[in-house]
């Protein structure tokens, strides 16, 4: 069985090759030209060329795949309007789509954000909870979050083989962006002078990669599977943190209206100014404002998934990896 897989450069997608190569899948990694291979030279995998922004070579990049999991689904980095960053996200998700449809790919996975989820008052967050429309918010980041989930759901209803994951926030190894190791290594480097509270679902990345592959494997089509790992809090998670790295714990805390509004001065900036991009991002506020804890029974009930490490595992395997690589002093 072939499986491809889009973002296998990225922490997720190392992770979820490692997993299928341990079930004897012959993977296939689809990834830019610029992509950087020697980040996955401890993989066995052929190689495929293609873009997501290129509706052609993802239809020709999945041709004789049975399974294709899309580990790179666009989420806003630098800022810009929000209009384009909407055209980006339906383009890319479409010829995602196209590409599954036209190659006549068995079964799909899309690897989706728990942001989708809207706060849920009365205890966990769950794959049930929709925005009845799409959210008045102009956070970039929760709109074209929604929009792709929005697409993969309506698609699936319409024949399409595809199944949504959801992974928790993830730590591990391969995080070379960084993307949420990011905090680790601010801690661990004494260069995050305060933070928000805020609750949280995390998940060692290992983990959550057995957990996508049971949803591409089991999951039925157009439902959402929640990969979850610990419910903790952010305060905790830099408690940890400061535990293993062996420095002080961060006394200073900042109100999420605060974190906007710093974040929206430093993309007001960068967007007149340009220099260096924005510390906290509007990304990292809508992670923030956003975050709750999550219920991961439908993924334990329907596909047999559970954890098999603890946050503070997950934090310690992506500090080491981060140590041996230099990110951290």
């Amino acid at each position: 069985m072939k499986i491809g897989i889009i973002g296998g450069t990225g922490m997720l997608g190392h992770h979820l090759a490692i997993a299928a190569q341990l079930r004897q899948y012959e993977v296939v990694i689809i990834h830019r030209k610029s992509s950087n291979l020697s980040h996955i030279k401890d993989l066995q995998f052929e190689s495929r060329i293609a873009d997501l922004n290129d509706r052609g070579s993802m239809i020709r990049a999945m041709e004789g795949l049975d399974y294709v999991a899309n580990c790179a689904g666009y989420y806003p980095t630098v800022p810009k309007p929000l209009a384009q960053e909407m055209k980006t996200a339906r383009l890319q998700m479409q010829f995602f789509i196209d590409g599954v449809r036209e190659a006549k790919v068995s079964r799909a996975l899309y690897v989706g954000g728990s942001i989708v989820l809207p706060k849920n008052p009365n205890g966990l967050g769950n794959e049930s909870l929709d925005y009845p429309q799409e959210p008045e918010s102009t956070n970039a980041y929760l709109r074209v979050k929604w929009l792709m989930d929005n697409m993969a759901k309506m698609n699936a209803e319409h024949g399409l083989p595809l199944v949504i994951g959801i992974p928790s926030m993830t730590f591990g190894e391969y995080d070379h962006a960084p993307t949420t190791g990011r905090l680790i290594q601010d801690v661990a480097n004494e260069e995050m002078p305060a933070y928000v509270h805020g609750l949280r679902n995390a998940v060692y990345a290992g983990d959550a990669a057995r957990g996508l592959l049971l949803a591409l494997e089991k999951g039925r089509f157009g439902e959402r599977y929640l990969i979850t790992g610990e419910n903790t809090s952010i305060e905790e998670i830099i408690k940890m943190t400061c535990d293993i790295a062996q420095v002080p714990m961060i006394k200073k805390t900042i109100p999420l209206n605060m974190a906007k509004f710093i974040s929206k001065t430093q993309e007001i900036k960068y967007t007149l100014f340009r220099g260096t991009p924005p510390a906290l991002s509007s990304t990292a506020v809508a992670i923030l404002a956003y975050g709750q804890h999550l219920d991961g029974s439908k993924a334990k009930e329907e596909l047999g998934y559970e954890p098999d490490l603890t946050v503070k595992d997950a934090i310690g395997r992506a500090y080491n990896w981060f140590k041996k690589e230099g990110y951290i002093e």
